[in-house]
């Protein structure tokens, strides 16, 4: 029997406890042979406890702190369960029993319990109040005790959140834990019913661990090789050369088209769409380095595959640009030519296509007013340099050509310049702007040219009554360039295009205007021009005023051409 006070788990008594005094667990007699513990009165009373320390042993009976000899003993729910039923999971591991506190004998040892830190009678086995009494132990054991051989394992101890393992580290995450591992809570001794507790349950948490172990390494693996990745790609990108092709490329040729105003970046990104460069970068570094702020907008036959150096140099030459450059003043006829050449077309391709869909290049709604003009695109083929490569459409030349020409033409309110210069529509402000750029040689000599045309239109003009007289409309219905014309071959041409024997405008233009012969159209000179000769034949015109200055002017023309 064990004696009062010294059981398994009790501390010994410190003579310096204020609580206890000069009495000691010596002078308590032990438990056999005693009245019952609960129900009777203790051996000692102890001193009144203040309010605020019964507080702090909790509710012992859900009404508040009360003193020991008012407490009823309430047996356990598992005290309770034990009678009768300890066959109902079977016979337990008799080892299992005596490592987990029996002794073999039907005695039930007490598990110790940590101490609290913050409890000054938390490690003496008397501070609630005395020591319980052993029913295990004592005949008066209520409810009898069972063997060993038929009485149920307690239940464990409640687990904390994660289970420490054999290594005192395996966390909970590690072991796989999840919604299937609370049913690790129950007792051993149902191992035999859930599968729980045994071999292989230690071994599928075991097979749990590895799993998570390696996709945490996955994890961080993937973490590592990605740094490392983007680490290397920063290093190439500041310290290492760009990616380039070496050579003058490969067979396979291909059109690029290089809008106006792209700079290196953008050309390189052209260029590496389509497969001559390897890498903007490049392209870029081998663009500042050269002369290829000359590259001009335009189409360009270049390789495939190119080193980013040999594509600049192949851009810088001539050869390679697939372009159609109008110039200021040239006939559509020609522009026409040049387009069926570039495009690898049947001479004559392109013109039908201007004759046929005109109507759908862009063109503005005032063209074509008058039902004489020969070409309904002359004087809207604005001049510029044009992309045209093997694979496009003649339309779309000349369509962005009109989309240029519309552009430019659009900045000016030729509806209220027209009314203006006393002319009847915008169209005729792009006649005389045509004439302008082929009759004058120089900047200077456009706004007087346009004085002239305006000057003979008008109605008091009885000098050469209201006849403009130019040989350029002349040439431009023979299609000709010749400044030696006999009266003969003009008088009996009358055609509408012939201002030497038609009064007033041609029909429409007669050639694309450039940008300053149309300024020039809409700001003449005031100086009362009204002839001009070429004197030497080819670039010098002088202008005059009366009749007779012009006389003066055409003798020095006949003398310069021998004639």
């Amino acid at each position: 029997m064990t004696e009062y006070g010294r059981g398994p788990g009790s501390e010994p008594w410190h003579p310096e406890d204020p609580l206890y005094g000069d009495v000691g667990w010596e002078g308590q007699q032990g438990h056999a042979g005693h009245q019952p513990a609960y129900g009777g009165q203790p051996q000692h009373q102890y001193p009144q406890q203040p309010p605020q320390q019964q507080q702090a042993y909790g509710d012992w009976n859900n009404g508040g702190p009360q003193p020991y000899d008012q407490q009823q003993y309430q047996p356990s729910y598992d005290q309770q369960q034990y009678a009768g039923q300890g066959q109902q999971y079977g016979q337990p591991d008799q080892q299992a029993y005596n490592e987990g506190g029996w002794d073999g004998t039907g005695t039930h040892a007490h598990v110790p319990y940590a101490a609290d830190p913050g409890d000054p009678y938390g490690q003496q086995a008397a501070a609630y109040g005395a020591e319980q009494p052993d029913f295990y132990g004592t005949p008066d054991a209520y409810p009898p005790p069972e063997p060993p051989a038929r009485r149920r394992a307690e239940p464990e101890a409640e687990k904390p959140d994660w289970d420490p393992g054999p290594d005192q580290g395996e966390h909970a995450f590690f072991a796989g834990g999840g919604a299937d591992d609370e049913d690790d809570d129950e007792p051993e001794g149902r191992g035999d019913r859930r599968g729980r507790g045994g071999k292989g349950a230690k071994k599928d948490k075991k097979s749990r661990n590895g799993c998570a172990c390696l996709v945490v390494l996955l994890v961080f693996g993937g973490g590592l090789g990605g740094v490392t990745y983007f680490g290397y790609q920063l290093y190439q990108n500041r310290y290492g050369a760009a990616p380039d092709y070496a050579g003058a490329g490969n067979s396979q040729t291909v059109s690029i088209e290089i809008p106006k105003g792209a700079g290196g970046v953008e050309i390189g990104r052209r260029l590496k769409d389509a497969g001559v460069v390897k890498s903007v970068d490049a392209f870029v570094s081998a663009f500042t380095s050269s002369d290829g702020d000359r590259i001009q907008a335009g189409a360009y036959i270049l390789k495939k595959e190119m080193s980013a150096k040999n594509a600049v140099e192949m851009m810088l030459d001539p050869k390679s640009q697939a372009n159609v450059v109008v110039t200021p003043g040239q006939r559509n006829i020609s522009v026409y030519k040049m387009i069926d050449t570039k495009l690898g077309l049947t001479a004559g391709t392109t013109r039908d296509v201007a004759e046929k869909d005109f109507k759908t290049l862009g063109l503005p709604d005032w063209a074509n007013a008058d039902g004489d003009i020969k070409d309904p695109l002359e004087g809207f083929l604005f001049p510029g340099t044009y992309p045209a490569a093997k694979g496009m459409k003649p339309a779309s030349v000349l369509k962005e050509m009109v989309g240029a020409a519309d552009a430019a033409y659009g900045k000016f309110d030729l509806e209220a310049k027209a009314k203006a210069l006393k002319l009847d529509d915008p169209l005729q402000v792009i006649t005389v702007a045509s004439m302008v750029q082929a009759e004058g040689k120089t900047h200077d000599d456009f706004r007087k040219m346009a004085e002239v045309i305006y000057n003979r239109l008008k109605p008091t003009n009885t000098q050469t009554n209201q006849l403009l007289q130019f040989d350029s409309t002349f040439n431009y219905l023979k299609n000709e360039s010749n400044i030696h014309i006999s009266e003969s071959e003009i008088n009996k041409n009358q055609d509408p295009y012939n201002t030497y024997t038609q009064k007033g405008l041609p029909p429409g233009p007669i050639g694309s205007p450039g940008a300053e012969a149309l300024a020039a159209a809409l700001n003449p000179t005031s100086e009362g021009w009204l002839y001009f000769v070429a004197t030497d034949g080819e670039n010098n015109t002088e202008f005059a005023q009366t009749y007779a200055e012009f006389e003066r002017l055409k003798a020095k023309f006949n003398e310069s051409a021998g004639n």
